[in-house]
């Protein structure tokens, strides 16, 4: 019989795409410090790398998510999840944190009640509300790897992505914006499992 931990390599691509965002944040970063500071030879460098590494994260997301398909099922029970150990840098366990789904439908209601679209800060402050009973203690901790971002609001930046490639938010929003499509609608509209 082969054994296998399915578990660990759901680990390793948490690990590896929470490490590529801190990294495209940092990138970002470099590219508004160099548009503040008029250097715009740095800005586009930024920007041109942050694309590249984005297109980069979302193949490696779709590839947790083949794999994600082609792996068994496992549960976590919640009073496991509690006694696991942070591993070293900070990374959290597969498990611990709350799901990229399920900020898909919160983000959504949020969206139509907003009118179909709004900016993401305030988006954000709202699917915060609307999540009070789903988030856990450790989705409002700091990244390990970004001390200024709390982890839920970095899961629901990363549920945003998933959705526009998904065709549920639109992907041609001005930078900030969020935007529902009407697959979106659609989906948030249909009772879920």
């Amino acid at each position: 019989m082969i054994e296998n931990n399915p578990t660990n390599v759901m680990a390793a691509f948490e690990i590896l795409l929470e490490e590529m965002e801190a990294e495209i944040e940092f990138i970002n970063k470099a590219g508004s410090k160099g548009f503040e500071t008029r250097d715009y030879e740095r800005a586009r460098e930024a920007l041109e790398r942050a694309a590249q590494l984005t297109t980069f994260r979302d193949k490696v997301a779709a590839l947790r998510g083949e794999w994600e398909a082609l792996s068994p099922a496992t549960v976590v029970e919640e009073e496991e999840a509690e006694r696991i150990e942070r591993r070293n840098l900070g990374r959290l366990r597969r498990g611990l944190r709350t799901r990229e789904p399920l900020y898909f439908q919160p983000i959504l209601q949020v969206l139509v009640q907003m009118g179909g679209a709004g900016k993401m800060g305030e988006i954000l402050d709202r699917v915060e509300k609307a999540m009070k009973g789903v988030l856990k203690a450790v989705d409002y901790e700091p990244l390990a790897s970004d001390p200024d971002m709390l982890r839920w609001r970095n899961t629901a930046q990363w549920a945003r992505n998933s959705m526009v490639q998904a065709g549920l938010l639109k992907g041609s929003s001005p930078r900030g914006v969020w935007e529902i499509t009407e697959a979106g609608r659609k989906f948030v509209s249909t009772p879920q499992r």
